[in-house]
This record gives structure tokens, C-alpha cells and sequence, in this order.
């Protein structure tokens, strides 16, 4: 069960109070660059974990910016497509709201989802920043240094082959000691660096882990984390 820091309060509330009851996440954002796109990524990681759960979610784009270009940027990036949100009621029975904002940017009701800044320049290749800004807690600042960059960038090549790899062994299910590790991160608060750490624990595991459940692990976290870590799949090693 997701729970979430509410930025107003300094508590943690469940994101889904009522099981399978609605919820709506409102991303509020102004302009069109990377810390726009960050406060989309968290809304996107937030549909995904809930909808994991089989949470029924609305995700809605509130907020002032040019939407076309921040729609492209978010499509690069990954991010599910936002409604646009200018109604101010929501569905029947709707259980929960959560604001996705930048920091000084939220709301003054709902369960305040505070989003750090960025600094630097955005890579040419929208995955490395995905995991970039994956990389960092959410409320943090994240800085796009040529280091951050490259770690990133060699973290999905090295990630992707021994995907590859592994899926050419005979599948083997995602130990529920793992699974439960993956899901205990993103439920604490959505706690993705934490996820990641189980991902590099997992690949550095021995060989009492087989590879085909190396692999199922990878596909199960990535359907969080959006990175594309099947993609070379079948391509010649």
C-alpha cells in the first residue's frame, strides 16, 4: 500500500485510502523545462506504482506553460499522457488527491507531493535523464553534471545487455524476498533510489540467483521505472 509524505503536514498518507478507490494526481506546473518535466515524472511514477496495485488513477496537467512543447518533452521522457485538468471537481467516489508541484508552486489543499529543482543541461538522450533524475530523492535537487550523466548512460547499457542476457536463460519467477524489497521502497514513500539499490543488489547477487529470475526482476521494477531495460531484447551480442 503506497503511502506518501503530504508536504503540508509532514505525514505519511495512504495515496489509496479505500482499496481500489479512486484517485486522482493533479501535476501543477509553469513553463516547459526539466524541472517541469521532473514534476511530470513523479506524476507518472505515482500512476504507475498505484495502477501496480491496481488503483484506479486520473492524471490531469494543471498549471500554465506552452503544453505542446511539455507534452513532446514528456513524451521523450516516457510519461504517460496527462489530461488536462482545468475542471475543479473530480470522478464519483474519488477517494484521494494528490498535487504534484515544484517547491513553492503547490496548491493549498490536497496531499502536497513537493518536487525538487534541476540544474544543468539535459541530455540528448531522454532515458539517461529519466534515470538521472531517478537517481536522486524526489524532493531533492538534482544536478546534471557530466558524472551524473555518465553514470547514468553506463548504468542503462550495462543494465540493458545483461538484460538481454539473462533473458536467454530459462525464466524463473521474481523471489518474493525481492519482490517484497522492490515493493516496500516505492510503497515508503516512493522511494525509487531505494528500488534501484535492489536492482544493483540483484545483479551483483551470486550464483544461487538464477539469471532467468535476474530478469524477471528487472521487467517487474521496470514497469515503475519506465527505462526501456528489455529493449535489447533478441539484438545480436
Amino acid at each position: 500500500m503506497l503511502r506518501i509524505i503530504d508536504t503540508r503536514t509532514g505525514e505519511a498518507v495512504v495515496a489509496a485510502p479505500v482499496r481500489r478507490g479512486p484517485t486522482r494526481i493533479e501535476a501543477r506546473v509553469s513553463g516547459h523545462g526539466t524541472g517541469a518535466l521532473r514534476v511530470l515524472l513523479v506524476t507518472d511514477l505515482l500512476v504507475r506504482a498505484l495502477e501496480l496495485d491496481s488503483t484506479p488513477v486520473r492524471a490531469v496537467l494543471t498549471g500554465e506553460g506552452d503544453r505542446a512543447v511539455l507534452r513532446a518533452g514528456a513524451a521523450d521522457l516516457g510519461i504517460h499522457p496527462l489530461e488536462e485538468g482545468h475542471e475543479p471537481g473530480g470522478w464519483p467516489a474519488e477517494r484521494q488527491v494528490l498535487r504534484v508541484a515544484a517547491e513553492g508552486d503547490a496548491g493549498a489543499d490536497g496531499v502536497q507531493v513537493v518536487v525538487g529543482d534541476v540544474l544543468g543541461e539535459a541530455p540528448s538522450d531522454p532515458t539517461v535523464l529519466r534515470l538521472a533524475l531517478l537517481e536522486r530523492p524526489r524532493t531533492e535537487t538534482v544536478r546534471l553534471d557530466a558524472a551524473v550523466l555518465s553514470d547514468a548512460h553506463d548504468t542503462l547499457v550495462r543494465w540493458r545487455r545483461a538484460v538481454a542476457a539473462w533473458a536467454r536463460q530459462p525464466s524463473r519467477p521474481v523471489p518474493d524476498e525481492v519482490r517484497g524489497r522492490l515493493r516496500a521502497a516505492w510503497e515508503d514513500d516512493l522511494d525509487v533510489p531505494a528500488v534501484l539499490r535492489v536492482l544493483r543488489s540483484v545483479a551483483d547477487a551470486g550464483p544461487e540467483l538464477p539469471d532467468g529470475a535476474r530478469f524477471e526482476t528487472y521487467a517487474y521494477a521496470d514497469r515503475l521505472l519506465g527505462l526501456e531495460l528489455t529493449r535489447d531484447i533478441g539484438a545480436a551480442p
